[in-house]
């Protein structure tokens, strides 16, 4: 049986077909860009104070109502209390000035009980001041991520084995709606439990459609160029949509606003059902050889080259032999069936969690960065172009391996220096911060290259969907890993570098594809040579080979 690229290598590599297959499914990843840090924004929270309602209280009252507290070494006024209101207006009533005739400190303190005034100086509203997520309710405010880093979760445990059940294309679209219906419906959220249930329904389809694109792209295009589209394509597609969210944030500074004009781009993408087709790799393994066939044959046309008489004779199964040997469906516990399969899966799971932790933690992290948080934004997002150029030129020149373990030994040691650095030198600490979002991502995008590479067909959008659902583990608890820092500044950090010296190790024994074809059935991944675990014998390694044999 032919080999998917040599049956296909008639197309060529860079003709009409594949030209528009990759603009397209790039161009396809700009909504998830703008849409995955919108909460950056959309849940920051503003400058605040208990709201002082209109009484007849003297200037020097009125100026100290707000007691002052003392905040990572800086005096600011309090956030959720303020000297009690009945007693600060008898006082006021009988001309006592506040310092002189009586002391601060001797006066009672209350809540907020009328609410807050919320500083308007960059930000007219987000979901913190119009829930009041402050004080006693200041514990949704990452939860929110949390939630919906949640439904980025399930999306992709379930997006990846319908993808492989029921093909790329129609999950893609599926998800791009759902992302797309679901954000718009935010803006009429009612309450915060309302808003989180929405958050959570457009996080299902927030990476699942990365995943499908990206998956339905690698198996259509081959050669040098499934190399550029796995590490740049996408990947660039994401970082400019995602350099454009300052962009937007800036001009539409109320969150409702915010919402409409990110989630507006997703009806452009509509009509791209039309222009985008079905993975004829993904119909081969369904054994639909004649809709694969009717695919390359269009592709042809455009390309404007010749196709063979027969171009899959070798896929077709007949009738009878379909009967004798069912059709097998995988799904998620097809990763786990053999030791091999097993052990590959965990250590790429823990590489994946390590990654989206310290991305999405980094990338959190922006409106800290600098007094002005859309040039952090920008910044944080700016950094992600040289790291996919990077992974472009690592996927191109580089075993997969050693590509991973120095990348992730770069953003370990940054973490780790952080620390080190005088607080006069601020500057210095952005540069490293940036220098470990500059590794993670381009581990991130070497990682997407790298699990579509090792698993087979059957089993490839399952498996790509089910790392990335663990990977979502670790972009849950982002948001609290941050809060760390209250106990000690250095903390988040320190937990990131740690993660990435661990998974360094891990990666040692991971199988190398540089230079090999996808493979197409789970025998031909059994026969990677790899770096065997020194816990796994060689007649076990032979058992599991048998035992895949025998199970196809």
């Amino acid at each position: 049986m032919k080999d998917y690229d040599d049956a296909t290598s008639f197309l060529g590599l860079w003709g009409r077909f594949q030209q528009i297959v990759f603009f397209l499914l790039s161009a396809s990843i700009f909504p998830n860009g703008f849409g995955a840090f919108s909460l950056v924004f959309v849940t920051d929270t503003p400058s605040h104070h208990c709201l002082v309602p209109e009484v007849n209280l003297t200037q020097h009252w009125h100026n100290v109502i707000i007691p002052k507290e003392v905040v990572n070494g800086k005096q600011e006024l309090s956030r959720c209390s303020r000297y009690r209101l009945d007693v600060v207006r008898n006082l006021s009533a009988q001309g006592f000035i506040p310092g002189r005739d009586v002391n601060l400190t001797d006066l009672e303190q209350e809540g907020c009980v009328d609410g807050w005034s919320y500083s308007t100086n960059i930000y007219r509203s987000t979901i913190v001041s119009e829930f009041d997520l402050v004080c006693s309710e200041q514990w949704k405010q990452p939860l929110t991520s949390t939630v919906y880093f949640l439904g980025v979760l399930f999306g992709s445990f379930f997006s990846g084995q319908l993808s492989d059940r029921f093909g790329r294309k129609p999950v893609l679209f599926l998800t791009m709606a759902v992302q797309t219906i679901f954000t718009f419906a935010e803006i009429f959220s009612p309450s915060w439990t309302v808003f989180a249930i929405l958050l959570f329904i457009s996080g299902l389809g927030q990476i699942s459609n990365y995943v499908a694109a990206f998956v339905l792209g690698t198996e259509i295009l081959t050669g040098d160029v499934r190399v550029l589209f796995s590490s740049m394509g996408v990947c660039l597609g994401f970082a400019f949509g995602y350099m454009m969210l300052p962009l937007f944030a800036y001009f539409l500074r109320d969150w409702k606003s915010l919402l409409l004009a990110l989630s507006v781009p997703g009806l452009l993408y509509l009509p791209l059902w039309w222009f985008i087709p079905e993975s004829p790799r993904w119909l081969l393994s369904q054994g639909r050889a004649e809709e694969a066939e009717a695919i390359v044959r269009k592709a042809a046309n455009k390309n404007k080259v010749e196709a063979p008489q027969v171009i899959f004779e070798d896929y077709s199964v007949p009738a009878d032999e379909t009967k004798k040997h069912p059709k097998e469906h995988y799904n998620v516990f097809s990763l786990l069936r053999t030791r091999n399969i097993r052990n590959t899966t965990f250590t790429l799971c823990l590489v994946w969690f390590t990654l989206s932790t310290g991305y999405f933690a980094l990338s959190l992290n922006t409106s800290r960065l600098h007094a002005d948080p859309y040039i952090s934004c920008f910044i944080s997002a700016a950094v992600e172009v040289p790291a996919y150029i990077s992974s472009w030129l690592a996927l191109r020149y580089l075993p997969r391996r050693l590509s991973v373990i120095c990348i992730l030994l770069v953003a370990g040691v940054s973490l780790y220096f952080i620390q080190l650095v005088p607080q006069s030198l601020s500057s210095l600490s952005v540069a490293l911060e940036m220098l470990g979002k500059f590794g993670i991502t381009t581990g991130t995008a070497l990682m997407f290259a790298y699990t579509a590479e090792l698993y087979p067909t059957v089993l490839r959008n399952t498996a790509t969907g089910t790392c990335t659902t663990v990977s979502r583990v670790g972009s849950c608890i982002a948001p609290f890993l941050l809060q760390l820092s209250i106990y000690f500044k250095y903390l988040p950090y320190l937990t990131m570098g740690t993660l990435a010296v661990v998974s360094v190790f891990s990666t040692l024994f991971i199988p190398e594809t540089f230079g090999r074809p996808l493979p197409e059935t789970i025998q031909q991944m059994h026969k990677r040579e790899s770096i065997k675990c020194p816990f796994i014998t060689r007649k076990e390694h032979s058992k599991d080979v048998v035992l895949v044999e025998s199970q196809l």
